[in-house]
Order: C-alpha cells, then sequence, then structure tokens
C-alpha cells in the first residue's frame, strides 16, 4: 500500500523568452499602479478620450437624429467604455515591463532597490498572506502571464505570494552586498576618527 504524497503547492512557472529582463511573471496590482511610467497614463487617457472623441466626431459629421436624449447616453456609454479601456491599456503596458517585452531599466532598477529594502527590514519579499500555500499556487498559476490575455478577460493579481518567475537569490546578495560596504565605510570612519 503506498502512501500519499502531499500536495505539491509549487510548480514552476514558463519563462518567456523576452529581449529584456524578467521582474514578475504575475505582479501585484499595487505594483503594476506604482511602477506605471507617465506615458502609460497618457496612453491610457488617449485611449479612454478615444471612445467618446470619435463618436462626438461621428455625430458632427453624419448626424444620428436619435431623438431627445439619445446622444446623451451614447455618450455616456461611451466614455465608460472608453474609460474601461483606458484603464486596460495603461495596466497592460505597465505590466509589459514586468514581463520583460519592453524596455525595463527603470522598472529593474526600482525592482531592485524596493526588495533589497525589505531584505534589510527583514520583511517577506512579497507580502504577507491569509491564503494556504496550495491557494497561493492556485492563485500564482492563474494569474501567470495573465495581461498576455487582457483584451478577452481582464485579470489582476491581488494575492500576496512567492511564486513570481525569478530567482530571488538577487536581492539576498544584493542587501550583503549593501550592508558589508555599509559596514566597511563604517569601520573606516571609525579609524579615521580615532587616528
Amino acid at each position: 500500500m503506498s502512501t500519499p504524497t502531499p500536495q505539491q503547492t509549487y510548480i514552476p512557472s514558463k519563462v518567456l523568452k523576452t529581449e529584456y529582463p524578467l521582474i514578475d511573471n504575475d505582479p501585484h496590482f499595487n505594483r503594476v499602479i506604482a511602477y506605471a511610467r507617465p506615458s502609460d497614463y497618457v496612453h491610457g487617457a488617449v485611449a479612454a478620450a478615444s471612445g467618446p472623441g470619435l463618436l462626438y466626431a461621428m455625430e458632427r459629421f453624419a448626424p444620428s437624429h436619435v431623438g431627445r436624449g439619445g446622444f446623451a447616453r451614447a455618450m455616456r456609454l461611451g466614455g465608460a467604455v472608453g474609460a474601461i479601456g483606458g484603464f486596460l491599456y495603461f495596466y497592460t503596458r505597465s505590466t509589459y515591463r514586468f514581463y520583460g517585452m519592453t524596455e525595463n531599466a527603470r522598472e529593474v532598477d526600482m525592482d531592485m532597490k524596493e526588495m533589497v529594502a525589505k531584505v534589510k527590514a527583514g520583511e517577506t519579499l512579497y507580502g504577507e498572506s491569509k491564503l494556504t500555500p496550495h491557494m497561493q499556487g492556485v492563485a500564482a498559476r492563474q494569474g501567470r502571464y495573465s495581461a498576455l490575455f487582457m483584451y478577452g478577460i481582464p485579470w489582476f493579481n491581488f494575492v500576496n505570494h512567492n511564486q513570481h518567475g525569478v530567482d530571488t537569490a538577487k536581492y539576498f546578495i544584493e542587501a550583503e552586498r549593501q550592508l558589508e560596504a555599509e559596514r566597511t565605510g563604517n569601520a573606516q570612519s571609525d579609524v579615521a576618527r580615532l587616528g
């Protein structure tokens, strides 16, 4: 009689080959918003305004004659659809940098600084979670590279888990290097002060 094996909670993710380094293949919603560039906001705003803007332009060139209040309703609907589409476009542009699909030097630097600060402070890298390890794994598997299908099913990661497709040892190595440099610098300043 064989003994049952425990459920595997960590299944290594596939990593897409990209021109730029992978930061996170399932970034938390808050990180995506925090790392967004001003150009993402501009592109999102233009996308959001294009829906009602085009509807207004079409109404000017070829009036629809929908009757009293009909065009106002259409503009409200166009504005709502435009706002949703603009946000999804903004979010996707920011997420692609986490995936390494577009230039991401700024985000790589921001990620290293954020994670090294967490290591130095003794915090968990990706936040505390109230979910079991199994459910964290389920969330990670469902969310990996989800922005690639954002146009079909908008899927955001609101779960803190530790499965992000990167080797987190680099953060600990960098933190140790910085702490060693600080210790060496402090020792040298103490020697100079006493000498």
